[in-house]
């Protein structure tokens, strides 16, 4: 029994510490308890888990696997696991611009229609690789594009190919390139496609040298999912049970980067300058800064910017279905944090920051923004609150009454049930920590602030729209975008409600904001009031703005 007790012992150590290189033992019990806890608080028994390590002066000083990476033959997940990196592949494919500028291949200064010439071929103004690095090109995001034209992009198997015939049928932009940010994933397939122009070589071929020169041998961009190599951490949401899906998808450089928690810790270790590559070191350092135009402070090649609770950060998150991959570095500390998924219950980006919070010992989020009112303000009456509110970006609040109880409507969640906590103050009856103050701005117009404990304070303001004369009906009709071949049908209920159709996304729910602004779901279509039969729309999501649809019906 004594033997057996000291193997079961010395086997527990081992998996604990199994590790790619040496792990520090610079934390304390309680931090390894409290890491131990975040990293596995959503991998149950017999489910996927995750991959988590953190990096300190090169060197690991934490390192978690837990859960299975397939649950057909119970393989579990382990440093050489290759999970689906999504978005945080793209620091790869800018990487890989860089080495060809400093091989005087390309400039980030030219136009991208010096190696793409059908892209935008008669927009007049300057379209360069830089703009596609830091998106600030202006150029339409691809997948939402796709949703517009109905396809569940998961359920296809395009490519790069598939995603540039789409753009070049295009004929706007966004915005103008330059003056905005604006995260598409558009620009870094097409920053592949310039890549395999200049080197004459596939995307994927040019890359897998580079991770070789990373010291990355088992990281790798993906354009043909059945040749994709094993071990591989299957992903897998929930519903009940637990389910597994075909990954069909081929489309990368944007995203579509396998890889390991081994090749990331050596990923991480060159950049705080502790492993050696034959790739320059000027170059290594250059991909960790933003990029030379000024005006975009919060992207650089492939890496955003940001500040955590006082302290500087780099970061960038990934997820494609229930693959999940979160990075964040803190530069001045030398540290760097990696959490990688195959489970659709965890949420790494969350997860990676509670583990900051342990390591840098820093305090609880509430603690950095108010979660409540300073002060009691003047009494703001049931019917003087009741009505449409908006942000700048057209996230809205519907406050309503039914019989004698308030309610707060929100576009594709459940109407929340609302009770008087003070004159000016509602508050989420089921959840006292989501509260609503109503206040009047310095030009009259009433605004209302809402607060929690996991995120600081926002304002949204009420629409004031005249609609005694609008034609709630001028807006019923069959319209079309030529570039997508896209359809939307709209058709007027009641009071502000319509019922609208986007694509292949049938009974949308759309309340009328002003007198030119119909807000569907996650969609703004705006269009200008004639008191007559409207003609044109535009529309406007989270990645693509000012798509025109025309009448035809």
């Amino acid at each position: 029994m004594k033997l057996r007790a000291f193997l079961f012992l010395w086997v527990v150590v081992i998996v604990h510490h199994t590790t790619f290189g040496q792990v520090e033992p610079s934390l304390t019990n309680k931090q390894l308890r409290l890491l131990d806890s975040i990293a596995c608080q959503d991998v149950p028994k017999s489910a996927p888990g995750i991959a988590t390590a953190i990096i300190r002066d090169g060197k690991v000083i934490y390192q978690k696997v837990a859960g299975y990476a397939n649950l057909k033959d119970s393989t579990q997940i382990d440093p050489k696991t290759r999970f689906n990196i999504a978005s945080n592949g793209k620091q790869f494919t800018a990487l890989a611009i860089l080495v060809l500028e400093d091989n005087k291949k390309l400039k980030l200064t030219d136009d991208i229609r010096t190696y793409l010439p059908n892209v935008l071929p008669k927009y007049p103004n300057k379209l360069t690789i830089e703009n596609l690095l830091n998106h600030s090109s202006g150029i339409r995001d691809v997948y939402d594009l796709w949703s517009l034209q109905g396809k569940t992009w998961w359920k296809k198997s395009f490519n790069n190919k598939d995603a540039l015939k789409l753009i070049e049928q295009q004929r706007d932009l966004n915005f103008e390139p330059g003056t905005k940010y604006k995260y598409s994933n558009t620009n870094y397939i097409l920053l592949a496609l310039i890549i395999e122009k200049v080197t004459g070589k596939s995307f994927v071929k040019y890359t897998k040298e580079l991770f070789t020169q990373l010291n990355m041998p088992d990281t790798a961009f993906e354009d043909d999912y059945t040749t994709i190599e094993e071990p591989i951490a299957k992903a897998y949401f929930n519903f009940s049970t637990w389910k597994n899906y075909n990954w069909i998808w081929n489309v990368c450089g944007d995203g579509n980067l396998f890889s390991t928690l081994e090749d990331q810790i050596a990923w991480e270790s060159l950049l705080q300058n502790k492993n050696n590559s034959v790739i320059k070191r000027e170059i290594i350092e250059k991909s960790q800064t933003l990029t030379n135009n000024t005006k975009i402070k919060n992207y650089g090649y492939g890496l955003e910017f940001g500040d955590y609770k006082g302290l500087n950060y780099k970061f960038h998150e990934g997820a494609t279905g229930a693959w999940k991959a979160t990075t964040i570095r803190f530069p001045e500390q030398n540290i760097a944090m990696i959490t990688l998924t195959n489970t659709g219950k965890a949420t790494p980006n969350t997860q990676t920051r509670q583990m900051a919070d342990v390591l840098l010992k820093l305090k609880e989020s509430s603690k950095y923004f108010a979660t409540k009112p300073s002060e009691v303000g003047p009494f703001v009456s049931d019917e003087s609150l009741l009505g449409i509110y908006a942000t700048e970006e057209n996230f809205t609040f519907q406050f309503v009454k039914k019989d004698t109880a308030l309610y707060l409507k929100r576009i594709g969640r459940n109407d929340v049930l609302l009770e008087r906590e003070n004159d000016n103050t509602l508050h989420q009856t089921y959840d006292a920590d989501f509260k609503q103050e109503f206040t009047q701005n310095a030009q009259g117009e009433m605004e209302v602030t809402a607060y929690y404990t996991s995120h600081a304070p926002y304002k949204l303001k009420k629409s004031t729209s005249d609609f005694s004369k609008f034609d709630f009906k001028s807006i019923n009709g069959t319209f079309i975008n030529t570039e997508t071949k896209a359809l939307i049908k709209i058709q007027f209920t009641d009071e502000k409600n319509y019922k609208v159709k986007i694509g292949s996304q049938k009974n949308l729910n759309g309340i009328l904001l002003s007198t030119t602004k119909l807000l569907v779901e996650n969609y703004v279509l705006e269009f200008v009031n004639t008191n007559t039969s409207v003609e044109t729309l535009f529309l406007s999501g989270d990645r693509i703005q000012n798509v025109k649809f025309e009448r035809i019906k």
